[in-house]
């Protein structure tokens, strides 16, 4: 196998087990303070498309993730995520695909405080090794993670933080421990549509690249009923080692 070529498909399948965590909102990869209440459900089914072209190597990977969110009291959700991911890495005499189910991950969302339209939430999270190892979808070890997140509203806007570290437990010889920063505007333009911006930047999982994943979004979400949301979103790499660029789209459903 060209080593060129699979050392793509481990970098990509750890940045796509890093983005199979639950963020509110999508296509924001920045998540809000935001719960759902005692006894309420959330439904998420998120997709997108990347393609990411390095020298004579092109990579394009397909996901599609289904989250579940359950509000154990008015402060405090539980999440779960499974992750589906299609990879295809190519160059001018080899191509490799991968697809299948990937790692799981659960959360927890705590929110702490919340006064004038400040809030602050801790989001602690771990991933299993759900993923076929061997056909490289998975990292074949838990993983974990913990977010701080703080959302101000100033109607009709609203900006979120997170800063956050991500135990990177894998077996590809990666940066182990990593470190996330980002941030998001939301401002409703007229009734049930609202426009959303992101920008965020991470520590690279290659020991061997000192530049960070760093990325900016674009994207729109659209309620035409009070508990049912569409989205979607353009993401774009602002450094090398992000991918060049990922279209977005999502439903959903609160119940």
């Amino acid at each position: 196998m060209n080593k060129l070529i699979k050392s793509c498909v481990l970098s990509v399948i750890v940045v796509l087990a890093l983005c199979t965590f639950s963020f509110a909102s999508h296509p924001l990869i920045t998540d809000d303070t935001g719960t759902q209440g005692k006894g309420k459900f959330q439904l998420e089914v998120n997709g997108g498309y990347g393609q990411d072209e390095d020298d004579v190597v092109t990579t394009k990977t397909t996901q599609i993730s289904t989250t579940l969110t359950y509000g154990l009291s008015d402060p405090i959700d539980i999440m779960i995520s499974l992750p589906y991911e299609h990879i295809r890495v190519e160059d001018s005499g080899s191509v490799i695909r991968q697809e299948g189910i990937a790692d799981m991950s659960l959360e927890m969302k705590w929110r702490f405080y919340e006064k004038n339209g400040l809030s602050f939430a801790l989001k602690p999270g771990i991933t299993f090794p759900t993923g076929d190892e061997e056909k490289g979808l998975g990292s074949g070890r838990t993983t974990y993670h913990l977010f701080f997140i703080g959302t101000k509203e100033i109607k009709p806007w609203a900006f979120h933080l997170n800063l956050g570290y991500i135990r990177n437990e894998n077996k590809l010889d990666e940066n182990k421990d990593l470190w996330h920063a980002s941030f998001a505007s939301t401002v409703e333009i007229i009734k049930d549509l609202k426009l959303v911006g992101n920008i965020g930047v991470e520590r690279n999982t290659d020991r061997d690249l000192d530049t960070p994943n760093t990325f900016i979004l674009g994207g729109v979400i659209y309620s035409p009923l009070e508990n049912f949301d569409i989205d979607f979103g353009v993401k774009g790499g602002l450094t090398k080692p992000e991918e060049d660029y990922t279209i977005l789209m999502g439903i959903t459903w609160r119940f």
